[in-house]
């Protein structure tokens, strides 16, 4: 297909099939350590996959994974990739307080930077969990020096989303007055409805088909930039399952893995693909809202 003058992000959130929201009532962190990691094979196979297409993406690493596996975080940044935060411990923000969440977030930043010797500007909440009910964490994430975030999906979904937000990219000026681009979720309008369209379960779910035409749709033609996002733990059929999970869970977690890499292949072959930076890069960010504007339901146009 024609290639466009934008870029569209590709995005790895490196985090391990314990660690979900789907499986946190049956398993707890303090548990982690106690099943078989899978999150080094499954990303290097991933790491592979962008060097044979030719393209460096981002790199949303789990603080907990840094922590435990920083030759994984090195061979990363080595490739020529970009890396950006997705916190430290994966719980939802909603369901912190805001001192545990400085002091994660903080601990994530730091064990990148020590590891990278370089500075960490972008972050991405476990489960998009920056909601109207989190919105003090922008607060959080600029004092810490983060200068972009992308954990605002516009959509309706029963653990995130701020339904109505904005569906390109833009600045978000908080209540101190310190400012962050976001780079929401991608969404395709349809029938007037925001349909996801950016990746994750939604592409093991959705035909092939289906994601590209929402994905081609939500882009206008390859006007936009948009994020597709996955995990490692996406493209391994083989982890294991999780007992006594509802099936639900179930069917969010384990739906279509068989098929997820060939699709993420066809993605790239479609698509124009690169970093967060570089996406965020091949746009103007024009609008601006203040973060009281978020919180109001419905958006204010």
């Amino acid at each position: 297909m024609s290639k466009g003058a934008i870029t569209h992000a590709m995005t790895v959130d490196v985090e391990d099939y314990y660690h979900v929201a789907a499986f946190a009532k049956v398993i707890k962190p303090s548990e982690w350590d106690q099943w078989p990691s899978r999150v080094e094979a499954n990303t290097q196979r991933l790491l592979q996959v962008f060097s044979d297409h030719g393209i460096t993406i981002t790199f949303f690493i789990l603080g907990w994974v840094a922590e435990r596996y920083p030759q994984l975080v090195r061979d990363i940044q080595t490739q020529g990739h970009e890396i950006a935060s997705h916190g430290y411990s994966h719980q939802l923000i909603y369901r912190q307080d805001p001192q545990t969440f400085r002091r994660e977030t903080e601990k994530s930043k730091q064990l990148l930077e020590d590891i990278t010797q370089a500075p960490i500007t972008g972050y991405r909440a476990a489960s998009y969990s920056i909601t109207r009910s989190s919105l003090w964490a922008l607060d959080i994430l600029a004092e810490l020096g983060f200068t972009w975030d992308s954990s605002i999906f516009p959509t309706r979904h029963d653990n995130y989303g701020i339904p109505g937000s904005p569906e390109e990219p833009y600045r978000i000026i908080t209540r101190s007055g310190a400012s962050l681009i976001e780079f929401p979720l991608t969404t395709a309008k349809v029938w007037g409805q925001s349909i996801p369209a950016a990746g994750g379960g939604y592409f093991r779910q959705y035909p092939y088909a289906l994601s590209r035409w929402l994905f081609q749709r939500a882009s206008d033609n390859q006007s936009k930039p948009q994020i597709f996002y996955l995990h490692p733990w996406e493209i391994d059929p083989e982890q294991p399952r999780v007992p006594n999970a509802s099936w639900f869970s179930n069917f969010r977690h384990y739906t279509n893995l068989k098929r997820c890499l060939p699709r993420l292949e066809r993605m790239i072959q479609d698509f124009p693909f690169g970093t967060m930076s570089k996406s965020l890069g091949s746009t103007r960010v024009e609008r601006e809202l203040h973060v009281t504007e978020l919180a109001q339901q419905p958006l204010t146009e």
